[in-house]
């Protein structure tokens, strides 16, 4: 009843005196957890003993589909160039989601968009001639190489079953300039929480 009521207050206040209007569909009361707010969605996180943000899991989606869009295997591009359209996308989306807590969907979309991207390799290479001289020239013994080379085209089975995890692995994937989903995430969140700490500190000095 309160929250309607200052809700009545503010929207009134917002209306008449700055002329603006107050969206109805997008304002309403609900529970933290059950709110989206500019993508973020919130959770009550038990050992702080305080809400926290995380992407809505829609954003989440969102960010898978541009993602697939760039990893489907009937998408021909060359491989440096889908991996630097993938980085300005995981970038981009990392950088404004920074903030959250969000360990677990970055080492899971890490670990599929390493997979896909193993396929699309693995696929170029096309005949078992060139798939045994890759492996091998990404360190693979000779006969192990030839022996997963002709597997046949199970691609999703080989790619995640066989020596070629070891072979395209996620260092030498960071070579040919992927960035880390996790990686990137960890790093701008640490850094994005170093700096609102500073400003907190700043504000209570001031």
């Amino acid at each position: 009843a309160s929250a309607n009521r200052v809700m009545h207050t503010i929207t009134k206040w917002i209306e008449h005196k700055l002329g603006l209007k107050v969206n109805a569909t997008k304002t309403h009361i609900t529970r933290p957890n059950k709110l989206k707010y500019l993508g973020f969605g919130f959770y009550y996180d038990t050992k702080a003993e305080k809400y926290c943000a995380r992407p809505h899991a829609s954003s989440i989606q969102r960010f898978k589909r541009k993602l697939k869009q760039l990893i489907i295997r009937k998408n021909t591009m060359a491989l440096k160039e889908r991996i630097r359209r993938l980085n300005q996308v995981i970038r981009g989306w990392i950088n404004y989601y920074s903030i959250c807590n969000m360990k677990t969907h970055m080492t899971r979309i890490d670990e599929h968009l390493r997979t896909r991207l193993r396929v699309i390799i693995w696929k170029q290479w096309k005949v078992p001639s060139k798939r045994q001289w890759g492996l091998q020239k990404l360190g693979i013994r000779k006969d192990r190489a030839r022996q997963t080379s002709y597997m046949g085209d199970h691609y999703q089975w080989v790619v995640t079953k066989t020596c070629v995890v070891r072979a395209i692995s996620k260092e030498k994937l960071a070579q040919k300039g992927l960035v880390s989903c996790l990686d990137y995430y960890i790093e701008r969140h640490a850094l994005k929480l170093k700096r609102t700490a500073v400003y907190g500190t700043v504000r209570t000095v001031v």
